[in-house]
Order: structure tokens, then sequence, then C-alpha cells
């Protein structure tokens, strides 16, 4: 059993959002050493020098490029390699090519470090994060991925835009699937413990189910509209992989919507997807019930089987 450091965390890849997430967690002040790990070992170098310059402005730590072997003592591993998602690509398009080097990366990480939370961040991270927990031979609970925590968060600021009210008093959760079969549980949805649909007519908008769609459809298909317009999504996913942090850091157990692996809850069975999880030290340590309908149990169902069937053709 490893002695863990608590205050480090290793970021297993360097593209776009391992730096960003890098460097949002440097801002943190959550932890005092992270070490960057990249297969362009000049990258990592590169990114964590300039990481490193933004210290004097937040808290002490120590940043620096290393290799697996700079693994065995880190509390949280963050895994955000892998092959990009490309304009006109869905998320699962990526999925043999990153499941692929998953098979390379874990087995390297569990080699070195038994005893950390694996945080799976890359595309896509239900399939993989399923992948992570077979690799790995990790507990389950010590293996999720960020999920639909960033799609909730986009689900958040839509409502909020719409109903001009601060985002944050929005309660509401995107589950399923990090893609294009996630579901909205509207029948949870409030905002500020006010029904949603009360308080659109407060607000007066009364065309719920025209909101509705467009609501769910901007948040599908944000991550496509970026990538259109920039190439890639980093700055969002980094906000998200710095909560997730926050959480397992501080052990919050707070409720945020990971993907993990699921047996028995809504007749789900040995499939990574999103549920509103308590999250801590420990990693996930239970899911919330939500009370769906029926019909959104049946889309959760539907987008279980497809990411079943995903994983069974890739792994």
């Amino acid at each position: 059993m490893n002695l863990l450091n608590l205050r480090k965390v290793a970021m297993v890849g360097c593209g776009f959002v391992g730096a960003a997430s890098a460097f949002a967690i440097m801002q943190s002040g959550l932890f005092s050493e992270m070490v960057l790990i990249d297969a362009n070992k000049t990258k990592a170098e590169g990114e964590a020098l300039d990481i490193a310059h933004g210290v004097p402005f937040a808290k002490p730590m120590k940043i620096y490029a290393g290799d697996y072997d700079d693994l065995g003592d880190a509390s949280l591993i963050i895994v955000t390699a892998g092959a990009g998602q490309k304009p006109g690509e869905t998320r699962l398009d990526l999925v043999k090519k990153n499941v692929a080097i998953f098979k390379s990366i874990i087995p390297e990480i569990a080699r070195r470090n038994r005893d950390a939370i694996l945080l799976i961040v890359a595309n896509p991270v239900d399939v993989l994060t399923y992948a992570a927990a077979k690799l790995s031979g990790y507990p389950e609970s010590r293996v999720f991925g960020t999920g639909t925590v960033l799609d909730t968060a986009r689900l958040k600021y839509l409502i909020g835009e719409h109903l001009q009210v601060d985002s944050r008093t929005v309660h509401a959760f995107i589950i399923g699937e990090h893609g294009d079969s996630e579901i909205v549980a509207w029948s949870c949805a409030n905002v500020s413990g006010v029904p949603l649909n009360r308080f659109c007519e407060m607000r007066g908008h009364y065309d719920h189910q025209k909101a509705m769609k467009k609501l769910a459809d901007g948040v599908k298909n944000s991550a496509y509209e970026i990538i259109e317009k920039k190439n890639a999504t980093y700055y969002g996913i980094a906000m998200t992989v710095k909560r997730v942090c926050e959480a397992i850091v501080r052990d919050e157990e707070t409720i945020l919507p990971v993907s993990s692996i699921h047996h028995g809850v809504y007749g789900l069975d040995d499939v990574a997807l999103s549920l509103p999880s308590i999250v801590g030290k420990n990693g996930v340590e239970t899911v919330i019930p939500l009370k769906l309908s029926a019909k959104e149990v049946a889309a959760l169902q539907n987008s279980a089987e497809m990411l079943k069937n995903v994983i069974s053709s890739a792994m």
C-alpha cells in the first residue's frame, strides 16, 4: 500500500483539456504538488513551466513534468489523455482510438499506484470510465468520470439566462450518457424549491414543451457548436475538473452527476453513466435516487443499452 500525499495531484495528458485543467487547479490552491505527464514530454515541460510562472499570484505549489514513476504517491490521478473530438465527430466516434490509448496508460498507472482516486475526463467519458475501472482493478467507487457535471452546468446556465435568474439557484440534472443520448431530468428541476414550470410562468413563459426542447438541444449541441467555432472545448471542462477536485479534497460529500459503474439502480447493470452521486474523499459514496418519470427512466435505460453496446464492441 502506497503512502499517499493527499496534497499531490497528477495530470495524465497535457492537451487543451489537460493544460486548462492544470491551470484551473493551480489557481484553486487545493494542492501543493502537481505532476504533468504526457506522451510528448517536452509539451508537458512547457505547460508546467508556463503554469508555474503564475504561482507567485496564487498559492505555493510545486509544478513539474514527470513520468509514470512520479505517480506513486499521488492521491488523485486525472486522465485527460486521448484523441480529441474533431468537428462533425461525435464523442462515441472517438471510442476505439481512446480505449486503445487507455489500454496502454491505465495499467502503467495501476502498476505504480493502487490507492489513488482515478478521475477520467477523456471522451467518450462513460466508456473510458468503464474501461479504466476494468483495466486498473481499482474499486469502482474510486474510478469515476466528470460525466454530465459540465452538461448540468450548461443546463443551469441556459435556464438562468432563459429566466433571468442566477444560474446557481437553478437545481436540475442531466443524467445518462455524456453525449447525444443524455436526458434532462425535468421532473426534478426547480428554481430555489419552486417547480420549474411554475417558476417559468412567474417569469411570463408558458410554452413549456417548446422551451424544454430548446434548452435540452442547447445543452446537447453546446460542445459541437464550440468545436465548430474554435476546434476544441476546454475552459468549461477545466472548471468542472476543479469542482470535482474540490469535492474530493475537501471531503465535501457534495452531490454531482459524475459517471460511475452502476449495478441495480433504475434496472441498470454493469454500465458507466452519470447519476447524481455523493462525492467525497473516498470517491463516489452513493447514488442519489431521483424521482424520475417513467419516460425519463425509459430514456435512461435506452442510454445505458446504447453505451453497453459501445463498450462491448470497444473492449
